[in-house]
């Protein structure tokens, strides 16, 4: 079973059903946290639509966190979603600014992303 992320009709991720669900409830709790929208939506197919914008605003505020901070623990917790939303940021169109000490976050997003059926 799976758990699709979907754009305008394309796919942009088709998660493992477990895969997909903890992204979303992670997800969900880091925009509470951020207190931003996460631009992800349950859809009546079992899978999650994707609002390119609100979602690169929410992927934008996630790193926004991770990178004004240097406190390992939560760079330990906000990393594995942040890497993840990279990929489903790319795959939307959408991209972000990284500071120069975080660039390896997109070669970690390479390697997410050939994972990531």
């Amino acid at each position: 079973m799976s758990y699709p992320f979907e754009l305008g009709g394309e796919t942009l991720w088709d998660a493992g059903y477990h895969s997909g669900q903890l992204y979303v409830s992670l997800a969900r709790g880091a925009a509470e946290f951020l207190e931003l929208p996460s631009g992800l939506t349950a859809n009546p197919q079992g899978g999650c639509d994707v609002e390119s914008e609100p979602f690169r605003a929410f992927v934008e505020g996630l790193y926004g966190m991770y990178s004004s901070t240097t406190n390992e623990v939560l760079h330990g917790l906000a990393h594995g979603l942040l890497v993840t939303s990279l990929v489903l940021l790319e795959r939307a169109g959408g991209v972000i600014t990284l500071r120069p000490p975080h660039v390896a976050l997109w070669e970690e997003r390479d390697a997410f992303a050939r994972t990531m059926a």
